[in-house]
């Protein structure tokens, strides 16, 4: 708004002065003295307007020169899909599980239940029947599950009674060797619980489940309906001395933690 005010400024005065020579002055003498006025002016507007404005061109010029040379010289990245953490038959698999839980749990609302087939996904894709074992449903202990083309879903409660008792007494190994535990539980979270407990807490809550206690010895068990299970799921488990930061830990991540003289019971 200034540069505007100034040139029109100097064309103001210039246009007096014309005036003022073609008024007052006569003869040869008037040519010379407008041609002056009119080279003193244009060569006061070309030190005033232009080169300011050739300047800022240039320096324009250069700074998008200089900003494609940095991004040429800058090593490409290549194009990385992110990896997914589950496969989408396991998540459609999840999918499932929950519509069947809140299928059971709406006439039995105890009831959690596990799958007893291989591979339950391949049922759900193509239709058929597959099997469930069933936990806090009296008087059942299985069902059947079928799928069809059309995604709907049947189920049928089944007893199973053997014909005959059979217990097989299988000797445990009790001493586990056990590496040093982690002195910074955040540390223990980050490289080891993080990648068991989210798969675990998934599957666990798509089948209505809704704790679980992890042991000292890095095992897991849940409850499923008045009999307790238990099953490896971490290589170490920091000491109990840790635990109380432990819990914060969990917290943090947003699941509820207590400790108890069986373990860490986690809830969500």
């Amino acid at each position: 708004m200034n540069k505007k005010t100034s040139l029109w400024s100097s064309v103001s005065v210039l246009i007096v002065a014309v005036l003022a020579v073609m008024a007052f002055i006569r003869g040869d003498i008037q040519i010379w003295l407008l041609s002056s006025i009119f080279a003193m002016w244009a060569v006061w507007a070309a030190i005033k307007f232009l080169l300011p404005y050739l300047k800022a061109q240039k320096y324009r010029y250069d700074a998008r020169k200089l900003r494609k040379k940095r991004k040429q010289q800058l090593p490409k990245k290549a194009l990385s899909i992110p990896d997914l953490s589950d496969p989408v038959g396991l998540v459609l698999l999840r999918h499932v599980n929950f519509r069947i839980s809140a299928y059971l749990q709406s006439a039995y609302p105890e009831a959690t239940w596990q799958w007893l087939e291989e591979f339950p996904e391949k049922i759900i894709a193509k239709g058929g029947t597959g099997r469930i074992q069933l936990y806090g449903v009296p008087d059942f202990n299985y069902a059947d599950i079928s799928f069809d083309q059309k995604a709907d879903i049947s189920c049928s409660l089944l007893k199973i009674v053997p014909m005959a008792e059979v217990q097989q007494v299988s000797g445990e190994k009790k001493t586990i060797p056990q590496q040093q535990s982690p002195v910074d539980p955040q540390i223990w979270y980050e490289k080891q619980g993080r990648n068991v407990l989210e798969g675990l807490i998934a599957d666990l809550h798509s089948r209505g489940h809704h704790s679980l206690t992890i042991r000292d010895n890095g095992e897991i068990a849940i409850t499923q309906a008045d009999s307790e299970i238990t099953r490896p799921a971490f290589e170490t488990v920091p000491e109990r001395t840790y635990w109380p930061r432990l819990v914060k830990v969990f917290e943090r991540e947003g699941l509820a933690a207590d400790i108890t003289e069986g373990g860490m019971e986690l809830s969500w």
